[in-house]
């Protein structure tokens, strides 16, 4: 695996690569980094795929814009230039939370340029901003972080707090089976505490899930998204505490997805079902990418 720098205007993404042969571009979510795909890399490789792991827009210091911007057109624009940086066409695109967003919107907005489109944990964004949270009201205790983080000041110092604790306690919640071992969560330390991240994280929040947004008061790409004509492979953790699994049942919709649509649901996983169960999920991007 080796370093590379993806660039968009003014913007450096750190990205790990291997392989070659077709693009497979990853892209993590919060609280994470790009070696959240680790597991996946192997397997990938040995099977003929170039892939790349990049880093978020603000999630360290040399991509954090100058103007602040973190509207998610802005973070679907950076999943094309990457793929324009690398020197492709085309790509098999796998997101994870926040990845997973920027990716349904990408794919959305630009089809031409995606091979097939794997999400993991995060169901269809719209559709869960318009129905998921009726159909399960549950879901909005789940969700309460979203609404803190738009807190100004409160938030920035729960997050920072006591060593990222209250990250770390997502961690525990979203994947109650995982565990952190203190190799992991040094590395992710590591990347919260350089300058102006902590910032950047909740300002996705802020940009892109605000209650005007969630209301409808105001419009977003988010809120607006119909169809993704994206070959689509759907992954939920069956313990997801961050997302509940049961709300694919309402958001994922064949309709949405006219270029095909398959919904696994992961036994014994949770909100990081591809570092809990690395094998089952390699198992089933290799088989609808190969198919692609």
């Amino acid at each position: 695996m080796q370093t590379i720098i993806l660039q968009r205007g003014d913007l450096r993404f750190t990205a790990y690569a291997a392989g070659d042969g077709p693009l497979v571009l990853c892209v993590h979510g919060f609280p994470d980094n790009a070696h959240s795909f680790q597991h996946q890399f192997a397997a990938l490789v040995a099977a003929g795929y170039r892939v790349v792991s990049v880093t978020l827009r603000g999630y360290e210091p040399d991509s954090q814009p100058a103007n602040g911007d973190y509207r998610i057109e802005e973070l679907a624009g950076d999943v094309i230039a990457w793929i324009d940086c690398l020197g492709e066409e085309r790509a098999h695109l796998v997101g994870h939370d926040w990845g997973a967003v920027m990716a349904y919107v990408a794919c959305a907005r630009a089809p031409q340029r995606f091979r097939s489109l794997t999400t993991l944990g995060i169901p269809h964004p719209a559709r869960f901003t318009r129905i998921g949270t009726r159909k399960l009201p549950t879901q909005l205790l789940k969700s309460w972080y979203m609404m803190f983080f738009q807190l100004p000041m409160l938030a920035e110092h729960a997050v920072h707090r006591s060593d990222w604790a209250l990250l770390r306690r997502l961690w525990k919640a979203w994947s109650p089976g995982l565990g952190l071992p203190e190799r992991h969560w040094s590395g992710l330390r590591e990347t919260f505490a350089a300058p102006g991240v902590g910032q950047a994280m909740l300002s996705y929040y802020r940009q892109n899930v605000s209650p005007a947004i969630l209301l409808g008061v105001k419009r977003s790409p988010i809120n607006g998204l119909r169809e993704v004509p994206v070959r689509t492979l759907a992954i939920t953790g069956a313990d997801d505490g961050c997302m509940d699994t049961r709300l694919y049942e309402y958001t994922m919709l064949e309709r949405d997805f006219p270029a095909g649509l398959r919904v696994e649901r992961i036994a014994g996983a949770g909100h990081w079902a591809h570092r809990e169960r690395p094998d089952e999920i390699n198992r089933l991007i290799l088989g609808w990418i190969s198919a692609s």
